[in-house]
Parts: structure tokens; sequence; C-alpha cells
């Protein structure tokens, strides 16, 4: 009779030992989760740094009106960009080129993928691109 009472013991210890990894996997997972959302809700273009702030009511106009005048708003603008925004905006602008002229989108991102770094916080974007302009 006491075998009995102990294995039940060790049954009982063993499945609360199991709902006890259960809600433990569930927090870590709830945790990531919410980790990764924090880190995409981060990085946007409007976030990153380089590129002056008058610039940026005529960057939305220009995009708003078609990948033409946004490639003109690019060229005219350009030297007052820097890295990582220049970057985010020349992807933006692969984006938008890319129906009407797909060989100047991938000349663009080609010159992207050389200049950012594995460190910049463009690069999760870059490489989710990566397949399209290959």
């Amino acid at each position: 009779m006491t075998k009995a009472i102990w294995v039940l013991i060790v049954l009982v210890v063993c499945y609360g030992g199991y709902l006890l990894f259960q809600e433990w996997d569930k927090a870590r997972l709830e945790h990531d989760g919410k980790r990764k959302v924090e880190a995409a809700a981060a990085v946007s273009g409007e976030s990153l740094p380089g590129m002056p702030y008058q610039l940026d009511t005529t960057l939305r106009s220009a995009r708003d009106n078609g990948p033409a005048a946004f490639q003109s708003w690019f060229s005219t603008n350009e030297k007052l960009l820097s890295d990582p925004r220049k970057a985010w905006i020349e992807l933006e602008l692969c984006v938008a080129m890319s129906r009407e002229n797909p060989s100047e989108a991938k000349k663009i991102f080609n010159r992207v993928k050389t200049r950012v770094a594995p460190s910049s916080p463009v690069w999760p974007k870059m490489k989710e691109m990566e397949k399209t302009f290959e």
C-alpha cells in the first residue's frame, strides 16, 4: 500500500512539474514576442537619423506623387541625406520603382547593399528585400 502511495506522489509531482514547465514556456514566448515587436516598432524610416527635418514634408509629397517624383526628389536632395536614413529612403525608392523601372531599382538596391553594414538598423529591411531584387 505504501508503494502505491509513493507512486501516486511521484506522479502528482511530475504532473505539477509538467504544468509549471508549460506556464514557464508560455510566459517565455510572450516575453520574446513583445521584445520582437518592440524592436520592429523601434526601427522605422521616420525615426532614423540622417535627414534634415525641413525635408520631411517634401519627402512625403514626393513619395505620394509617384516614382518619378520620388526619384527626382531623391536626386535633388541626395547630398543632404546620410545613412541610415539615406539607405532607408533608397530602399523605399527601390520598391516604388520596381514596377516601372526594375533595372534601375536593382542598381539602387545593390548600391545600398554594398554600403549597409550588418550592425545598421536598415539591415533587416535590406535582407527582407534581398530576395526580390537579386
